[in-house]
This record gives structure tokens, sequence and C-alpha cells, in this order.
């Protein structure tokens, strides 16, 4: 049985490409054999400026959407991150181990930092930091496969990195996670911009596709969606075709089909765009409606929450313990 870690942060609402990059995944990990952990790591919407309203708000529909999705908390074990505090006492272990160049060398700390900077908000430390609190939400469940999009693969090989040389220094302790990536649509753009990826904290842009968005705002959206300029038909070329591209890995994470042979059935785009609206409207009405009835049942989604927050508590602590004893720390 292998041991299945992945979050999500609730710093805006989950869109096309969550549900399609992680949530879609963690739901068929979640029918299987494995043992699986997924957790809204609330704690790292902290890391920007933000609403305490909002975050509260958008933790509560997240978790709602990963149940409106399929995932069972009878077969896996679902709760907040905030909930379990073995995830910040690991944290400043870990943080003791890594060093000030690797958090300085992530991709996301570059981007968020320098955006931080031009909106004259200032840059967190927790910011910096929040790469080793990735780790710890990892490590602390002796975590053997992470799922996640291409874009979190270096957060992933941090917490590789960072478990192997605390085994080396202090003695076997964690277990050294790898990561798993979906074959198709691991990584979702904006319908706008598809060199950029669709992002969930980006606003309400007409380039994404919210999870909750009605039918006809999908429609509207994916109509409206940029392809590339010249006259070279309906291509699968991520280089050079970017945006035909983007819609074919959307339709083909949608039917199971192959982006590269699903260009070969379009002459136009207008056709591509209208079959990609009707897929992604069929593959998240279903989510929606179920949405809507555990919405109306908020305490029923606590109450998963808590069972979940006691479990995952229980299978941390012996871990974050060991850890703790190993690098020194008395015992209490």
């Amino acid at each position: 049985m292998t041991r299945i870690f992945s979050g999500i942060k609730p710093t805006g609402h989950l869109t096309l490409g969550n549900y399609l990059g992680a949530v879609r995944q963690w739901v068929a990990a979640d029918q299987g054999p494995d043992e699986a952990l997924f957790c809204v790591v609330d704690l790292h919407a902290l890391t920007v400026e933000h609403d305490p309203a909002r975050v509260r708000r958008l933790s509560r529909q997240a978790a709602t959407l990963f149940l409106a999705s399929g995932l069972d908390p009878e077969k896996c074990t679902l709760f907040m991150q905030s909930h379990v505090d073995e995830h910040t006492r690991l944290s400043y272990v870990l943080e003791c181990t890594a060093t000030d160049g690797e958090m300085r060398r992530m991709i996301q700390y570059k981007e968020k930092s320098a955006q931080a900077q031009a909106s004259g908000e200032g840059v967190r430390l927790s910011l910096l930091t929040y790469p080793v609190l990735m780790a710890a939400d990892i490590l602390a469940y002796a975590t053997e496969e992470v799922p996640v999009g291409e874009d979190q693969r270096q957060h992933v090989e941090l917490a590789r990195d960072l478990a192997v040389r605390f085994n080396q220094r202090y003695g076997r302790t964690f277990t050294v996670p790898k990561v798993t990536l979906p074959q198709v649509a691991a990584r979702v753009m904006d319908l706008q911009d598809p060199t950029s990826k669709m992002g969930k904290s980006g606003g309400a842009g007409p380039g994404v596709v919210f999870m909750l968005d009605e039918p006809g705002v999908i429609r509207k959206k994916v109509m409206r969606a940029v392809t590339d300029s010249g006259d070279g038909g309906v291509v699968y070329d991520r280089e050079a075709r970017p945006g035909v591209a983007n819609l074919l890995d959307v339709l083909a994470a949608c039917t199971g089909g192959d982006p590269a042979a699903l260009a070969d059935e379009y002459s136009g785009y207008g056709a591509l765009k209208r079959d990609v609206a009707d897929a992604v409207v069929e593959l998240l009405r279903p989510v929606q409606e179920r949405h809507a009835e555990l919405a109306a049942d908020p305490a029923a989604v606590e109450k998963v929450l808590r069972d979940g927050a006691g479990r995952a508590r229980a299978l941390a602590r012996p871990i974050v313990d060991r850890a703790y004893r190993a690098i020194g720390l008395l015992e209490p």
C-alpha cells in the first residue's frame, strides 16, 4: 500500500486547471488500494496580502469541492492544514535543515516576491520559507507519492532533498517521496494567455474557468479563447501553437483522448472550441450539482474535516516526535 499526500491553497476559487491537474487525480487515487491524505493548505494562503474572511470562505469552499468531486472520507483523509499542529512543528525543524540559497532559488518565490515588490506590499518572510512548510506537509505523513501539477515539482524535489539530508545527518527518520504527474493537462494554461498557467489567484479574468462557473460563462470563456496567429489549421504543437495545444489538452483531459490525435479531427477553430466548451460543461456539471447539495449542509463538511484532522494528527505525531528526538530535542 502506497501513502499519498497532496493539497491546494485557498488563495482563490478553484479552477478547471486545479480540477484536471490535481483534484481529479486525487479522486482516482482515492478509489484504489493506496492510503491517501488530501489537505486544504490554508497556512500557505497567509504568505501574501489576504482578507481573513475570504481565506476562511475559500477554505470551506475548497473542502466542499473536494467532496463534490468524489473524494470519499471513508476511503481517504481530508482535513485542514491549520487543524494539525504537526505541520508547523515539523516546519521549524526542517528550516534548520534547509539553506537560504535553496529557498531563494524557488521559482515561485522569485515570481511572487517580484509581484509583491511591484505592488508595494513588501515581501513576507513566510513567502521565502513556505516551501519548507510544504515539505513538512509531505514528510510528516511518511508520504511516498505526491500527485501535483508540473508547477509544484520543484517543491516536491525540495522535500526529497530535505528528507535525504536529515536522514544522513540525524539518522533514518523520513520517507523520501516522489512526485507523480497526470499524463494529460498537467498544467492547464490561461485561455487568454496560453503561455501562463490558469491560476486561481489571478482574479476573475476571461481566461480562467472556475469549477463553479455557470455553463453559459464557461462557454463564453472557451469560445473567446486565444488561438494562434497564422492559418496553419488545428495542429498540436505546444511550442509553436500554444493556444490550440491548450484547447486540445483540455479536450483530451475531459474526454480521455489523445491531444495530437484529436487535432486531426478538426479543420477549424470554431468546432474545436464548441466541443471543448461542451466537454468542460459536462465534466463540471455533476461536481457543481453535488457542491450545491453539500453547501446546504455545512455542518456535515465540518465534521468530515474534524474527523480527518484527528486521523491526520494520529499519523503525523509519531513521525514529528521522532524527528524532534533525532535532531537533539528533549522529550517533554
